[in-house]
């Protein structure tokens, strides 16, 4: 190997042809049989520096690499947020440090909040991260030997820091606890004792963290106590054992097949879907861990008073389908993609068909989807009838019979004769597929879309077949994906493919819903703060991490302004010389957050708490199953009934409450509804053109007065009828309302919801002069010389008032008309 390499005149190639001679493969260390020569042992450590020499300077060539990449994607992502008009949370951060450090801006600044603010308490002090922290001790700092500080409360705990990935760690805290002792004489208060957690919880908390103390080094813990009288329960589930899926994982073959002497089983794909050994094991876990939940629910224990958590949020979506099957409200409580939704999914899917008709699949989908709530019998009935469309067609070659041959059941549903006389359903569902595709490829996909609503009665459908904790999220996301519809390229010049696109690509979240009476499915990071009678903790027994691949270390301690060390890294198995501290603590930071992870989890518990776990694939003896395992008892796998009623105390919350419509007058002139033609009648746009000027502010001038003319299609006269009724107004008896020294509040065209009905107040204002504070009145313009003469103007102005006054219920709240006369017309 030594002459071999010697004759190379490459330096690098003979480095790494000596290297391979004498070390053993990925390790720098002689090999056995080298050991036993002298001369061997004396060229190591010269050859162990060369070759630590050359990983350092290939590590500092991707170094350079590397910064000069970052440096032109942060000026392009810096360009874009300029152009778009974007600021993300990093400029807010820095824009605050800037604004507190800055020599010419901090003084003004500082000034500013000295006179406003005397106490400051910043809660979860330890998910801090150093820039955050740059900034308010850019402030405090400046008041250090002063005497005249605010008082500064910090609340945090190290032991609750699992936010590394946004770098909030532990040595923040510290540094910001060592500041407010050392510089503004602070005092370092520490609480061990809880309210929340039974005995059983504390006692499993105190045992397992101990011992990581004691094996791990994890600093900072002492047993806690609580104040809790419950005794409370810790046990685990029985642990998913690998082999018991269908079929081992040892037979599963590289394409996804089983080797096995058994035959193979018919599996029927409309029902039973395909599964892979991991997928089943998670499943399994499910499975048991629905059980256990509903196991819970019959001892008494409300459904929100259940907590599952999971390191990550795929493992919750299993568990959530097992808790559907057995009838069981469950709900992902963060953020999740609009697309995973499955109602989103099913408009989709016919939003999919209706711009590929050939698409059978997703019009199976819709199908059987609450649009139209086909049974499976309806689509077997498809399928039959286009296998017989396509054996009579004719078997000829040519490209007319070829095509005959590949009919879709798109098409069949529009053959009536096809279908026969007893499919009326389907001809139904064929003719709404076809007018609902006439508007796809007319209109825009929003205007599409809202037709395909209405027409439909998408939401009620929806409503209807959603179970009753799902119901308003059901709704929600039905709304945000017509929304969606309209944001995307304007709502205007997107194309329908291009909209369904954009939906399957994700990127969208969906609106964010809290179902009272369901069992919260978290996260370890979703779940801090919160907490609950039962917690469950699934996947504990997970593997060792395995060494990252093309990471980032960074160092910056709390107490520097700025990072001290940044190292872009190939591989963390081989790390270069000048990284390998950094790598050693970033390392033990992490160990520290896991450990951390695991505290927050067992500490949500207040009563009972269970630990469940599949068999990995290597054994980690740091796990979290095998640290709570050890004092925690096995109990027996829980059984569950095959579904589970709708919960007693959320069966109130699929009432419909139906808003009440004013009885209609016998005199058409004051009736609630008018007619179309009247909307369009001359003295109702001169009213209308009234109401655009006074929302204008007032806009009287020749340009304002124009601008309505055109909009509302009046002549001169007709226009300066309606100017002349708006400046009646601002000089009328209601001329206050448009004086900014005797207002607090004010606004036009304010929107409300009330008892579901949508609300649009012409004028809202809240007044601050003397004798007057704090007293809302709601103003409604009319061109009519005595609205309070028509008992359907004052009954809808009414409801305009009790919206406000349930928005501000201790304060008065006072509702008056307008008149086109000047005069102000309260309404009691």
């Amino acid at each position: 190997a030594v002459v071999d390499a010697f004759e190379t005149t490459d330096p690098q190639l003979r480095l790494s042809l000596l290297r391979k001679g004498f070390f053993v493969a990925n390790e720098d260390r002689l090999t056995n049989h080298l050991q036993k020569y002298p001369a061997a042992q004396d060229a190591e450590p010269e050859l162990r520096m060369l070759c630590e020499a050359s990983a350092q300077h290939t590590a500092w060539l991707h170094q350079q690499r590397m910064a000069r990449l970052t440096r032109a994607l942060i000026a392009q992502y810096a360009a874009l947020k300029r152009e778009r008009g974007w600021v993300d949370m990093n400029d807010v951060e820095r824009a605050a440090q800037v604004m507190l450090s800055d020599s010419v801006l901090s003084g003004w600044v500082q000034e500013r909040l000295d006179a406003r603010i005397r106490h400051l308490m910043i809660d979860e002090f330890q998910d801090t991260n150093p820039l955050q922290w740059q900034a308010l001790s850019a402030w405090l700092s400046s008041y250090a030997g002063a005497g005249q500080a605010p008082s500064v409360f910090l609340v945090g705990d190290p032991k609750q820091s699992i936010y590394r990935f946004r770098r909030a760690e532990p040595q923040v805290f510290r540094d910001a606890r060592g500041f407010i002792r050392d510089n503004l004489g602070g005092d370092i208060l520490s609480c061990d004792h809880t309210r929340r957690n039974a005995k059983a919880v504390i006692e499993t908390v105190n045992t397992v963290m101990t011992a990581a103390s004691q094996s791990d080094g994890y600093e900072g813990f002492r047993p806690h106590s609580t104040d809790s009288k419950a005794d409370g329960e810790v046990g685990c589930l029985p642990v998913i054992p690998r082999g018991t899926e269908s079929g081992a994982e040892s037979d599963v073959t590289a394409d996804g097949s089983h080797e096995s002497d058994a035959p193979p089983a018919w599996r029927d794909s409309l029902t039973t879907p395909r599964e892979v050994p991991e997928e089943t094991l998670r499943t399994l876990e499910a499975r048991q861990a629905a059980a256990w939940v509903a196991e819970q629910i019959a001892q008494g224990l409300q459904p929100s008073s259940i907590m599952v958590l999971s390191r990550k949020r795929a493992g919750l979506l299993p568990l959530q389908d097992e808790l559907r099957a057995l009838h069981i409200p469950a709900q992902v409580g963060e953020k999740t993609e609009l697309i995973e939704c499955c109602e989103v999914q099913d408009i989709v899917a016919l939003l999919d068909v209706l711009v590929s008709p050939g698409h059978d699949l997703s019009l199976a989908r819709a199908l059987r989807s609450p649009l139209f709530a086909m049974d499976d019998s309806r689509l077997v009935q498809l399928a039959v009838l286009q296998r017989e469309w396509q054996g009579a067609s004719p078997q000829g070659s040519g490209q007319e019979s070829k095509q005959e041959s590949k009919q879709s059941w798109f098409e069949l549903l529009q053959s009536a004769e096809r279908l026969g006389p007893d499919s009326e359903l389907l001809q139904q569902a064929g003719l709404a597929l076809a007018r609902w595709k006439n508007w796809l490829d007319t209109l825009p996909p929003h205007d599409a879309l809202q037709a395909i609503y209405d027409d439909g009665d998408v939401l009620a459908r929806f409503a209807a077949a959603a179970p009753t904790v799902r119901r308003a999220a059901v709704l929600a996301n039905l709304r945000a994906l017509l929304g969606v519809s309209l944001a995307l390229d304007g709502g205007r010049y997107t194309t329908p493919y291009g909209f369904v696109r954009a939906l399957k690509a994700g990127g969208t979240q969906a609106p964010a819903t809290v179902s009272a009476g369901a069992v919260r499915l978290l996260t370890i990071h979703g779940a801090k703060g919160l907490e609950a009678d039962a917690v469950l903790m699934l996947d504990t027994d997970a593997v060792e991490r395995n060494a990252d691949s093309m990471a980032v270390l960074l160092d910056w301690p709390g107490r520097s302004v700025t990072p001290e060390k940044l190292v872009f890294m190939v591989s963390e198995s081989r790390p270069p010389a000048c990284a390998a501290d950094l790598l050693d603590s970033d390392l033990a930071a992490r160990q520290r957050e896991e450990l951390n992870a695991l505290y927050v989890a067992m500490t949500r518990a207040r009563g009972t708490l269970a630990i469940s776990s599949i068999t990995p694939h290597r054994p980690n003896a740091g796990s979290w199953w095998q640290r709570i395992a050890a004092v925690a008892p096995e109990r027996s796998a829980p059984t569950a009934p095959a579904e589970i009623a709708d919960h007693p105390m959320t069966g109130t919350e699929g009432s419909f409450v139906l808003p009440v419509l004013p009885a209609v007058s016998s005199q058409p002139a004051i009736s609630a509804f008018k007619a179309t033609e009247d909307e369009d009648s001359p003295r109702a746009r001169i009213g209308k053109a009234m109401h655009r000027l006074l929302e204008w502010g007032g806009g009287l001038s020749a340009a304002h007065r124009a601008a309505a003319a055109r909009e509302f299609r009046l002549s001169p006269s007709q226009i300066g009828e309606a100017a002349d009724m708006a400046r009646r107004i601002l000089v009328g008896e209601g001329a206050w309302a448009w004086q900014p020294e005797r207002l607090a509040w004010q606004g036009n065209e304010v929107d409300l919801v009330h008892s579901g009905t949508a609300l649009r107040l012409d004028r809202l204002v809240q007044r601050k002069d003397p004798g007057h504070e704090g007293h809302w009145w709601v103003l409604d313009y009319k061109s009519a010389t005595a609205p309070q003469r028509q008992a359907a103007l004052v009954e809808q102005l009414r409801n305009y008032r009790q919206a406000v006054q349930r928005i501000y219920p201790d304060a008065p709240v006072t509702a008056a008309f307008l008149t086109g006369q000047g005069a102000l017309v309260r309404v009691d």
